[in-house]
């Protein structure tokens, strides 16, 4: 471990450090979670910081190592997220000017927030490399000390006081799950655990979109250029830092893949299970939990919940989503005479079985039912998949033949019946 780029003494210090100015989060049991999985499982709860994301934590450790000199020149940092956040917050507090880096097409209201933090932020680039590179050449032409979301020795040691907070809190802690992006989370939360307690797991979670460490310890060929859309962008990473794969090459047991539905699932529990709003990056670890269950079935796992930024319209679109995968929220088609009255005998059948119709498509061109008959399409309200069974039968007890026109079921986790 002594020639790894961040020692257990250096997490230490960093805890010292940024005590008072970064709170104590909380690490929750989560019984729904543990029965369905078979395990222990705490929920260590980064969500709570200030600015809804652990890495506050690196950014303060880091910027308490600069001189006065360093301090008064400024600093300049590149991210379209939360590392914009954590730095802008901090570097305000401390009276240190922040320049921060964001790509074009950030979206507003993150580029809003961080300037409400009294950062300056420069677009520049079509996305986070080209924001690097001009972010490089700003340091250089402007004497700015750059802070690294995650290859940089202070940032990795100052996220590694999560290990020391879970560890002291819960010692019996066998397994600790940690998403990763660019590895400076799990790389100091990886030194930190095993020097508590050698035999601890630790356990990473990239998104299958980016497995950008997973294939840089396996020698595999990252390709660079692909920027698929995922859910958890905040571990969306081409490229890990040098640093940090090599503390994860020599403590991390294994890395799982969690694609996008399982984390939209994973969202949309904590919510409706354990009532934490997370963002995509910070449900990565529930996703990964109830994919290999079987991995973790009774232990005491502890999962670091990163981040709780997500954006309000898309939090909606999970909801919704959501909904239609329980069963809760149905389309139906359903075939009837084309008569009067006839619509009015579906509705009623619907309403006396506890139904509420939220939208009506009634048609009598583009089909291929008789030209007698007409099609009607209705989106509706119900309790459960048992609920839309019971509606379905009694319309075509009824004499309407109707079909269940939307049923998908969540991939990882359990269902609700």
């Amino acid at each position: 471990m002594s020639a790894l780029p961040v020692a257990a003494d250096d997490i230490r210090r960093a805890a010292a450090a940024i005590s008072g100015a970064i709170g104590r989060t909380p690490l929750v049991a989560a019984p729904w979670l543990s029965d369905s999985a078979g395990c222990s499982v705490w929920l260590k709860l980064e969500t709570q910081h200030p600015t809804g994301s652990f890495k506050e934590r690196g950014a303060l450790n880091k910027l308490l190592t600069l001189n006065e000199n360093e301090r008064g020149a400024g600093i300049v940092a590149m991210s379209a997220g939360n590392h914009a956040q954590g730095v802008a917050y901090h570097a305000r507090r401390l009276g240190i000017p922040a320049t921060i880096l964001m790509p074009q097409g950030t979206p507003f209201t993150k580029i809003d927030r961080t300037e409400a933090l009294g950062a300056t932020v420069v677009l520049q680039g079509d996305g986070l490399a080209a924001a690097r590179r001009a972010s490089e050449a700003l340091a250089h032409d402007r004497g700015l000390v750059p802070i690294h979301p995650y290859d940089d020795p202070a940032v990795i040691a100052g996220q590694g006081t999560i290990a020391l907070e879970m560890l002291a809190e819960r010692p019996a802690l066998q397994t600790l799950i940690v998403p990763i992006g660019g590895g400076g989370l799990i790389s100091g939360i990886a030194v930190a655990a095993k020097a508590i307690k050698p035999d601890i797991e630790i356990v990473g979670v990239q998104s299958a979109l980016y497995p950008a460490m997973l294939d840089a310890l396996h020698g595999v060929e990252h390709d660079a250029a692909a920027a698929p859309s995922t859910l958890a962008e905040g571990i969306a990473v081409k490229e890990p830092g040098q640093l940090t794969r090599r503390v994860v090459a020599a403590l991390v047991a294994d890395i799982l893949l969690a694609d996008d539905t399982q984390i939209e699932a994973a969202i949309e529990h904590l919510i409706d299970r354990e009532k934490l709003v997370v963002e995509g990056a910070g449900a990565a670890g529930i996703a990964a939990l109830f994919a290999n269950a079987a991995r973790f079935r009774g232990q005491e796992v502890a999962i670091v919940v990163t981040g709780g930024n997500i954006d309000a319209r898309l939090l909606a679109s999970v909801l919704m989503r959501g909904l239609v995968r329980e069963g809760c929220l149905v389309c139906l088609r359903s075939e009837l005479p084309d008569v009067p009255g006839a619509l009015a005998r579906v509705s009623t059948i619907i309403g006396n079985r506890g139904g509420n119709i939220i939208e009506v498509r009634h048609q009598r061109l583009f089909q291929d039912a008789s030209v007698k008959r007409a099609e009607l399409d209705l989106v509706i309200e119900t309790q459960s998949r048992r609920h839309v069974t019971a509606i379905v039968d009694a319309l075509a007890e009824a004499g309407f033949p109707t079909e269940l026109l939307s049923a998908t079921g969540h991939r990882g986790l359990p269902m609700a019946p």
